[in-house]
């Protein structure tokens, strides 16, 4: 009997196992519904409360981002997506050594912030310099820290200030607060829980998406742009001639000008009645110096004849 018991339960264990179904866990929708795991169970109602662990490189592929992990809470299931809510981050404790070295001080603190929309989050920041620091410089540090965050707190939404946290916005402002009274090393928002859901729906503004126009009024617009395409250029050229013509006139004037010396007939006779008499003279010249001869000739006979 205590053998059939046995088997019987056996058979029930089972039987569990194969009434379970898998369910899809989803992220917020301030992280684009990603979908973080899969998990089992038989009823929808045992997957409320569940928490889910998840580093932000596999929700956004950025490596450097793979020392953060955030915690979400399952609160709804809808056929077979488990819908969940952010409840806090924690950094990897190896990031955390490293940040911390002999000789250098660390000033951490708690603070409990309250959103816009009436949630609370409890903010744990820590800082470090590369020096040892009094105790009083420590002091005006954690004042510094308190108030950036709590502003910051106001300001905005659950989902904006954690967004605002995760990507290490707040660090860098609270660094440049600090960095007035002291030369701080490196600040970090190592831990958030979130205290209190929001008790006020505020509407995020959504990212306006582009309408799309219909094929008809595509085709026509394109058909229009081509009949536009040729008038244009036609002016282009038009103008581009219109600029030219005064350029053109210039330079044929400029070209008549530089031939209207070389085509003076005026010169031309000149040149050419210059060489003529020099060439009578040079037919003259053999004459002329006969007769000269031939008279001083005639002299010296007269000049002998009278001398005897």
């Amino acid at each position: 009997m205590a053998k059939a018991r046995s088997r019987a339960a056996a058979r029930k264990v089972k039987d569990r196992w194969k009434a379970k179904n898998w369910y899809n866990v989803l992220a917020p929708a301030s992280f684009d519904n990603a979908t973080i795991a899969e998990t089992l169970a038989d009823e929808p109602s045992k997957l409320s409360d569940r928490v889910t662990e998840i580093s932000l490189q596999d929700l956004t592929n950025d490596f450097r981002k793979s020392h953060i992990k955030l915690f979400f809470k399952i609160n709804k299931v809808e056929d077979n997506n488990a819908k969940t809510m952010y409840i806090g981050h924690t950094l990897t404790s190896d990031y955390l050594r490293r940040m911390v070295r002999r000789r250098r001080s660390k000033i951490d603190a708690v603070y409990d912030a309250k959103t816009r929309d009436g949630a609370r989050i409890r903010i744990k920041p820590f800082a470090t310099t590369d020096r040892r620091i009094q105790n009083s410089q420590k002091k005006i540090i954690r004042l510094t820290m308190r108030k950036t965050i709590l502003l910051k707190a106001r300001s905005m939404t659950l989902s904006e200030f954690i967004k605002y946290v995760i990507e290490g916005k707040l660090g860098s402002d609270i660094y440049k607060s600090c960095k007035t009274f002291y030369p701080v090393r490196r600040i970090e928002i190592y831990k958030t829980e979130v205290l209190q859901q929001p008790t006020i729906i505020i509407e995020e503004p959504k990212p306006v998406e582009p309408v799309e126009e219909p094929e008809e009024e595509k085709e026509e617009k394109q058909k229009s742009e081509k009949t536009e395409e040729p008038a244009d250029e036609e002016q282009e050229k038009t103008e581009k001639a219109g600029k030219r013509e005064p350029v053109e006139e210039e330079e044929l004037v400029e070209e008549s000008e530089e031939e209207i010396p070389e085509e003076i007939p005026e010169e031309v006779p000149e040149e050419s009645e210059e060489p003529v008499p020099e060439e009578k003279e040079e037919q003259k010249a053999p004459e002329e110096l006969v007769e000269s001869e031939e008279e001083e000739l005639k002299e010296e006979e007269e000049s002998e004849e009278k001398k005897k």
